[in-house]
């Protein structure tokens, strides 16, 4: 089956595909390619109460599920389709690589069913970076609503992107163009992926035990600009984005367009007197500006949230949509919980709730939009070092509250680059670490600083994930408002 082609349902019927995993997108890919006639195993290693829940509707299905066995290919697969967290070297892919069987991703087999039987073919605008990717997907979508396109959000989002392609939903049917998310490790797994436009919105050292380092991380991420139709965006502060542009294989006519928080200059979207302007979508780029918003229609307007809105912006505007409609999308946007959201105002300190903020990249973005900060951060370092960021960050530091498994690595850092800058360590990996935090955090604050919760690091030493750990910084605040009122 020609991996670049559009297929038929009829294509599927027969093959012996294998899924690995029994996550969100696994169960989608299992369901959808079981309803196109394929015989379909699903494989995981887990054997628990919730794994046997799971497996019962695809039984149920006629969809065979393997349990506390991934690594062992089943005999006759002709496909295997993984889940975005398996890692390439995993045993069961190179049994696969053995028995020569492709393994491809989710967002591989949604491309190769986009537009099946006929179907209406929705262009893909496609993001990825290592901060930012969810905020600036969901950008572009509203910005595609106020046009009057009929889009979704989905990919790396949380809304299964096969699901999506095969309208399975009526939400989903019908629809004039998608705004994609996608990951490292699903455009890894993605070798056909050729979108309309794409962004890579910067580029940190993350996912490194998973890729096995910064050249194959930044690689991955590059595949997202292959075959690009009309453009592929870059941020300008960051050259290794506009490295992987001038690699990528593209469309004749396909460009190169920039986004930048400065002046921009001919094919880039930037800010000229708080004035978000298009120098790239206008028929003189040398001579010509458009404008598209203020930086008052950006919420929150924070520096590394107008990044986002300018490559947003740019998106649209190579997919056509009018400058009113930028200015009406960002409008009408509303950023997800936990990512520099406002919780409240306790006797002249401003709260912010950045527990999305869970690399140093993300963090040293959340700490650049405020003048004085009270830090609280801390947990799993994922392999992080954190030099760079305090040199960066620590003429705005009032005070620092570290807590998790990792606090000792900022705590030495600190002490290497900030030592004026006092810090509270908690000696602490429960949740009742978060409560303490926060009354520590108000002792060391003034009236017109910032307390930020910029964790710099994963959640799961002492949360369930980040949600929970925004959650209870939230609610800790507001009982210490309620306290003092």
């Amino acid at each position: 089956m020609g991996s670049q082609e559009v297929t038929t349902a009829s294509a599927w019927q027969g093959m012996n595909i294998t899924v690995a995993g029994l996550g969100v997108s696994g169960i989608s890919a299992a369901r959808a390619l079981a309803g196109l006639g394929a015989s379909v195993t699903v494989v995981d290693g887990g054997d628990s109460p919730a794994h046997r829940e799971r497996a019962v509707p695809l039984e149920q299905q006629g969809i065979a599920v393997r349990l506390a066995d991934a690594d062992t290919l089943p005999e006759g697969t002709d496909l295997v389709v993984t889940s975005p967290g398996w890692k390439p070297g995993s045993p069961l892919f190179e049994a696969a690589a053995e028995a020569g069987v492709d393994v491809v991703g989710d967002v591989e087999i949604a491309w190769r069913l986009r537009g099946h039987d006929g179907r209406k073919a929705a262009p893909w605008l496609a993001v990825t970076g290592t901060n930012g990717k969810t905020t600036t997907t969901r950008m572009l979508a509203s910005i595609l609503a106020a046009a009057g396109l009929r889009t979704a959000a989905v990919g790396n989002i949380g809304t299964p992107i096969v699901d999506v392609v095969l309208g399975l939903d009526e939400e989903y049917a019908d629809l004039d163009v998608l705004a994609v998310e996608l990951s490292s490790y699903q455009l890894h797994w993605a070798p056909s992926l050729r979108a309309h436009s794409a962004a890579v919105l910067n580029l940190a050292p993350d996912h490194l035990d998973w890729h096995g380092s910064m050249e194959a991380y930044a690689a991955d991420k590059g595949r997202v600009y292959e075959g690009n139709q009309v453009a592929c965006v870059y941020n300008v502060a960051d050259k290794a984005t506009e490295d992987l542009v001038r690699a990528a294989d593209v469309e004749e006519g396909c460009r190169a367009v920039g986004f930048t928080l400065g002046t921009p200059g001919p094919s880039q979207l930037g800010v000229v007197d708080g004035i978000l302007v298009d120098r790239a979508f206008v028929e003189d780029r040398h001579k010509q500006a458009q404008e598209l918003a203020e930086i008052a229609d950006v919420d929150p307007p924070a520096p590394h949230n107008i990044a986002n809105a300018l490559a947003a912006a740019a998106l649209a505007r190579a997919f056509g949509v009018p400058p009113k409609a930028v200015r009406d999308g960002l409008r009408a946007f509303r950023p997800d919980a936990h990512r520099i959201e406002h919780v409240a105002d306790v006797d002249g300190v401003a709260w912010v709730d950045d527990s999305k903020a869970t690399n140093t990249h993300a963090a040293e973005a959340s700490l650049a939009a405020y003048e004085s900060i009270v830090w609280i951060a801390g947990g799993l370092a994922k392999g992080a070092t954190f030099d760079e960021l305090v040199v960066r960050s620590a003429k705005r530091l009032r005070g620092v509250v570290l807590f998790g498994a990792d606090r000792a690595l900022i705590r030495e850092a600190l002490a290497r680059h900030a030592p004026e800058v006092p810090v509270v360590e908690l000696d602490r990996t429960d949740t009742g670490a978060m409560p303490a935090a926060v009354q520590e955090a108000a002792r060391l604050a003034r009236a017109g600083d910032t307390v930020l919760l910029a964790p710099a690091c994963a959640s799961m030493d002492m949360f369930a994930n980040y949600n929970q750990r925004g959650d209870m910084f939230a609610e800790a605040v507001r009982e210490l408002g309620a306290a003092g009122a």
